[in-house]
């Protein structure tokens, strides 16, 4: 069965880094867009950030644009998202997803009902 499994989070100060890496199993992942949400408590899970299945495409949500970095590494069957400049208001739980409803496609998707596997999740907190 598909597997994804976060790793990576944890308490950082305002202006840290930290690096998200999501691997994946169980699916043909290089054939496949992902993605990074996040959910705040009290909140609705929101789109960070997605990547094409080759990698040539990324999509940001606003509020991490220039700041955070999405990758993937087919051979490793992994995606990172790279955090820079956090903040506050970063401190959620990050969730990795696949979307496996389109097999090679360009079209990266911002909705969560759109994308039928999620990882379990990694804690991030932004610490001032």
């Amino acid at each position: 069965q598909v597997q994804l499994v976060e790793s990576g989070g944890g308490l950082v100060q305002v202006g840290g880094s930290l690096r998200l890496s999501c691997a994946a199993s169980g699916l043909t992942f290089s054939s496949y867009a992902m993605a990074w949400f996040r959910q705040a408590p009290g909140k609705e899970r929101e789109f960070v950030a997605a990547i094409s299945w080759g990698g040539g495409r990324t999509l940001y949500a606003d509020s991490v644009k220039g700041r955070f970095t999405i990758s993937r590494d087919n051979a490793k069957n992994t995606v990172y998202l790279q955090m820079n400049s956090l903040k506050p208001e970063d401190t959620a739980v990050y969730y990795c997803a696949a979307d496996v409803r389109r097999q090679r496609s360009s079209v990266l998707v911002t909705t969560p009902r759109t994308y039928d596997y999620w990882g379990q999740g990694t804690q991030v907190t932004v610490s001032s």
